[in-house]
């Protein structure tokens, strides 16, 4: 029985004192890097520019009437400090007849009115007004004021009428003074595929009457016309 014991104990010291199974090497964790790609949206960044644009014309249309509400402003303080240089009733009547003729050429041919002719039809009225209460100064005012009104009208409309209406083109409801803040290139069409009418130089002052897409119609102080890149042009400082 001791002998038995003796070899059990033997057996079991030699297992324990054998060779060890080395360990499993760890398992490489693999990271993998994460790269972010910026893809931009063409349909995206028109509906920006078309959000640009909108805001310019509201913009000017805002420093317009800031702007007519300023001469008002000057016309009543030079009309009180010289009541004795008021102008005479021939002269406001004349003035008012030309402002009526304006407004009617305004109205004549076109389906829809202009934003213009709503303006230029108030300012007319307050003509009327005052020269019923013999204000003829305030009237001959008033009535040059809608005779400017016309004017810028037909500058707008004359350079519509030249190059022809776009498919998506939006006209401004007052034309916007531009400047090119660069160099560039103004097209014959709204689009690089279109030929170069002229080219400006930074500075060069614009007068803008509409859109189509991110491209602006316009024409320079030499009567010059055509379309420019909105990214080109920008505000008068």
């Amino acid at each position: 029985m001791r002998h038995w014991f003796l070899l059990l104990t033997a057996i079991v010291l030699s297992s324990a004192c054998g060779p060890t199974k080395p360990a499993s090497p760890p398992t490489p964790k693999v990271v993998h890097d994460t790269v972010t790609v910026s893809v931009r949206d063409p349909d995206l960044d028109k509906r920006v520019a078309r959000q640009d644009l909108l805001m310019l014309a509201k913009d000017a249309e805002i420093e317009d009437l800031q702007s007519k509400l300023e001469d008002a402003r000057a016309e009543v303080v030079r009309a009180m400090a010289k009541l004795q240089t008021v102008a005479s009733r021939a002269q406001a009547a004349s003035a008012m007849a030309e402002a009526e003729i304006s407004l009617q050429s305004m109205k004549s041919g076109a389906a829809d009115a202009p934003p213009e002719a709503a303006q230029a039809t108030r300012l007319v009225r307050q003509s009327a007004t005052e020269f019923n209460k013999q204000n003829y100064a305030g009237a001959l005012y008033l009535a040059n004021q809608a005779k400017t009104v016309a004017s810028t009208f037909r500058g707008r409309a004359s350079l519509g009428n030249r190059e022809g209406s776009r498919p998506g083109e939006v006209a401004f409801a007052v034309p916007i003074r531009l400047k090119m803040t660069t160099r560039g290139n103004v097209r014959e069409g709204p689009g690089t595929t279109f030929p170069i009418a002229f080219a400006a130089e930074a500075g060069t002052m614009l007068t803008a009457y509409s859109y189509a897409d991110e491209w602006i119609r316009v024409g320079d102080e030499n009567g010059r016309s055509g379309w420019v890149f909105r990214s080109l042009v920008g505000r008068p400082d």
